[in-house]
C-alpha cells in the first residue's frame, strides 16, 4: 500500500522543505531529513528498493547507503508520470490527477498519454494545483530542475514541475555540472533525473546483463555527483518505482480472450495496472468476467472499491472520471496486453504499475 503522508513520493519535497528551514503549509507529517542549506534530489527512474538490494554488488556506493535507510513507496499506479507528479507537486494521485500512464479524458472516448501528452489538453488545467517546487520557489528557495532538453516545456513537466528553473542536460557530465552549479545557491533544491535505467529495464528486463551494467553506471553517477558537491549540500537519492519482468507465458491479450472486451468501451492504464472504462450498466458484468479469467493473477475492483482501499489517496471530484470504472492490478509476473491498442507495450520485457513490493518500494538514500 502507498504510504501517503508518511514516506511516499508525495512526502519527499515537503521533507526537503523542512530540512531547508522552509516548511510547506499543509504538510505537517512525513519523514525527517538532516538540516542543510541545500539539497540535491537525484531521482533514478526504475530503481526499486528491492532491485537495488538484490543487485547490491553492481551498485556499491548506493547499496552502502541502504543500511539503516528508510524505504519509501510510490503512489498508485507505480508508474513514472504519476510518481514524478507526486514528487513535484507534493500531492497524492487522487489530487494531482495524473492517475496512470494513460487515462480517459472525461467526456470523450480518448485517452491522454501522460508521458507524450496531447496538444489539445492544457497541462495547467489538467493539473491546476501549485506545485511544491513552485511553492518553494515563491518562498525564496532556489529551485532547479536538471533534465533532458527534450522534456523542457513538455506537458508532464508543466503539470509536475512548473515553478522550477529548468536546465537542459542530456549527458551525465552535463547533469553533474549543472547540478553543482545550481546547488551553489542557498537555500536551494536541485532536482536531477536519470531515465536510462528504466529504459534499459523496459527493453531488456531487470534480469539482464544490460540492466546490471546500467545500474553500475547510475551508481557511478551518484558517487561522482556526491564527490562534486560541497559537504554542506545533502544528496537525496530516490526512485519513482521498481520493475518486474513479464515473460510471454505470463501475459494475457484481451483481444484474444473471449469476453474480456465485452462491456469495455475504452481500455486504459498500462499492462500491469489497467483502467477499464465501461459501457453504461456493464460494471458488474465486467468485474465478473475479468475475475473469472484472471483468478488469482490479478486484483479486479470497482472504482469505488479502489478509492475505499486508499490506492489514490483522497480523490478530488475532477479526478474521479479519469479513473477506470473497473481497475485491474496484476500480481506476480502477469501483464494485461492489447496488441490492438498498445502494440508497442507488448514488445517490452520489464513492466511496472501494480502494487507488488518490487514495484512499489523505493529507496530513500541520504548521502
Amino acid at each position: 500500500m502507498p504510504a501517503y503522508g508518511e514516506r511516499s513520493l508525495a512526502d519527499v519535497v515537503p521533507a526537503v522543505a523542512r530540512a531547508l528551514g522552509t516548511p510547506l503549509d499543509g504538510h505537517p507529517g512525513g519523514f525527517e531529513l538532516p538540516p542543510a542549506p541545500s539539497y540535491v534530489v537525484f531521482l533514478v527512474d526504475g530503481m526499486g528498493a528491492e532491485l537495488l538490494a538484490r543487485h547490491a554488488h553492481a551498485a556499491p556506493y548506493l547499496s552502502a547507503l541502504l543500511d539503516g535507510a528508510a524505504t519509501g513507496t510510490a503512489g498508485v499506479p507505480s508508474t513514472t508520470a504519476t510518481s514524478l507528479t507526486s514528487l513535484g507537486t507534493g500531492l497524492v494521485p487522487g489530487a494531482h490527477g495524473l492517475v496512470g500512464f494513460t487515462a480517459r479524458i472525461p467526456g470523450t472516448d480518448r485517452l491522454l498519454n501522460h508521458l507524450w501528452w496531447d496538444k489539445t489538453v492544457d497541462p495547467v488545467e489538467w493539473q491546476p494545483h501549485p506545485t511544491a517546487f513552485g511553492r518553494l520557489a515563491h518562498a525564496g528557495v532556489h529551485v532547479t530542475s536538471v533534465n533532458k532538453r527534450d522534456f523542457d516545456g513538455s506537458g508532464l513537466t508543466l503539470a509536475s514541475q512548473r515553478g522550477a528553473t529548468y536546465v537542459g542536460a542530456d549527458r551525465v557530465g552535463e547533469r553533474i555540472a549543472a547540478t553543482v552549479g545550481a546547488s551553489a545557491d542557498q537555500p536551494s533544491l536541485t532536482y536531477v533525473y536519470d531515465s536510462d535505467l528504466d529504459w534499459t529495464g523496459h527493453k531488456f528486463g531487470v534480469a539482464s546483463t544490460q540492466w546490471l551494467q546500467q545500474l553500475a553506471m547510475v551508481d557511478a553517477e551518484a558517487e561522482q555527483l556526491r564527490e562534486a558537491l560541497p559537504s554542506s549540500t545533502r544528496l537525496l537519492v530516490v526512485a519513482d518505482h521498481g520493475m518486474v519482468d513479464s515473460p510471454r507465458e505470463a501475459r494475457i491479450d484481451v483481444d484474444e480472450v473471449a469476453g474480456m472486451r465485452d462491456g469495455v468501451s475504452l481500455l486504459g492504464g498500462e499492462a500491469r495496472f489497467r483502467h477499464l472504462y465501461c459501457a453504461a450498466g456493464a460494471v458488474d458484468d465486467v468485474v465478473g468476467a475479468w475475475r473469472e479469467v484472471l483468478g488469482a493473477r490479478a486484483t479486479v475492483v470497482t472504482r469505488e472499491d479502489a478509492i475505499a482501499r486508499g490506492w489514490f489517496g483522497a480523490v478530488q471530484p475532477g479526478v474521479l472520471p479519469r479513473l477506470g470504472d473497473v481497475m485491474v492490478a496484476c500480481h506476480d509476473e502477469t501483464a494485461i496486453m492489447s496488441t490492438r491498442d498498445f502494440a508497442y507495450e507488448d514488445t517490452l520485457v520489464g513492466l511496472h504499475g501494480s502494487l507488488t513490493s518490487t514495484e512499489m518500494l523505493i529507496p530513500i538514500l541520504v548521502g
